[in-house]
């Protein structure tokens, strides 16, 4: 390979790798898993850079990454099967009820990063955070795959529908038609409304520093008077939820009494919300264990849902997470 030759082609993958983000934040939102929606990209470039001699530039690269993009993710959702919450599945437990049987990975809405979607500045990815909310990206998955990659792609990414269409291969009034029926699902599920994270806000970083001291001296009243009335604790991969503050404390006290001294170590932030990593005691002084991402809803200065994502093996190194807390670590970036 000449050295010419190797300066296009590293100057062609840095242009795939300028759309990155968008992409992978594009395939969460169509698949419900940050670790499918990584390798939806990463196919959609290895795809792209094969038949990249057949781009003729008839549309911009980014149109046609998301139609490589888009065909990967029909292709990946061929099947009955729809990520959820555990509120989707089934009416809200007591607090004492035994835990059920873990469900597999493959049924649950995952987090994801901030990172992997979208940069730093809140002003500039309002939009974006605001479709990556977990309720969001929940009720998308009510739409058949197609509904669902037009809905996102003329409602979020705001493209024409004539440049959706060409994505899909699709008449424009296909499109406009599937369109409607998407908006009439959307409207059925009723996405829960919750506040887009914004460290700048001052009532929203003091909400969140007292549920992580309330949590964390686990004063059961401290952390209630921060609940909304109808609060949903969750716990992937358990298919239980648990709804209301006096019920929350009571399961904390309960079954989740085994997280009394934890610790959460701040994130960067997933699907836009305030996230934490959660590490419990290990039984060895000094020492915690993974727990769960935990990542919170709020809205109008109240917590409304407390979300622990319990598949620590898989989502500790996507978070960058260290694989156990001890007394040091405070000082380790995350």
């Amino acid at each position: 390979m000449s050295e010419q030759t190797g300066t296009v082609d590293a100057d062609v993958l840095r242009s795939f790798e300028a759309h990155r983000r968008e992409l992978c934040a594009y395939a969460y939102r169509m698949l419900g898993s940050s670790f499918e929606a990584e390798d939806a990209v990463q196919d959609a470039f290895t795809r792209a850079w094969k038949s990249y001699d057949s781009f003729e530039g008839r549309a911009s690269l980014r149109s046609w990454l998301y139609k490589i993009t888009t065909n990967i993710c029909l292709d990946m959702l061929d099947g009955p099967q729809r990520r959820a919450r555990p509120m989707d599945l089934s009416s809200p437990s007591t607090p004492d009820k035994p835990l059920p049987p873990p469900q597999p990975d493959y049924v649950w809405v995952e987090p994801i990063p901030n990172s992997l979607a979208f940069g730093a500045d809140p002003a500039e990815h309002a939009t974006a955070k605001d479709s990556l909310r977990l309720a969001f990206v929940a009720a998308c998955q009510h739409l058949p795959a197609t509904q669902r990659a037009i809905l996102i792609m003329r409602e979020v990414l705001r493209f024409s529908a004539i440049e959706t269409a060409e994505a899909l291969t699709m008449s424009t009034a296909s499109v406009n038609s599937a369109l409607q029926r998407a908006r009439a699902t959307m409207s059925k599920v009723a996405p829960a409304e919750t506040d887009s994270y914004d460290e700048n806000d001052e009532d929203q970083r003091k909400l969140v520093a007292s549920f992580v001291a309330a949590f964390e001296s686990y004063d059961m009243d401290a952390l209630t008077t921060l609940l909304k009335s109808d609060v949903a604790l969750s716990m992937p991969p358990f298919d239980l939820w648990i709804s209301g503050p006096e019920n929350v404390a009571a399961f904390m006290l309960g079954t989740g009494a085994a997280c009394r001294n934890s610790r959460l170590v701040p994130l960067g932030g997933a699907n836009g919300h305030p996230a934490f990593g959660h590490y419990k005691p290990s039984g060895e002084p000094g020492r915690w264990a993974p727990w769960s991402v935990t990542v919170l809803e709020t809205r109008d200065g109240v917590i409304t849902g407390l979300n622990f994502f319990l598949d620590t093996e898989r989502l500790f190194p996507l978070f960058g997470l260290p694989p156990e807390w001890t007394e040091s670590s405070a000082g380790e970036p995350v």
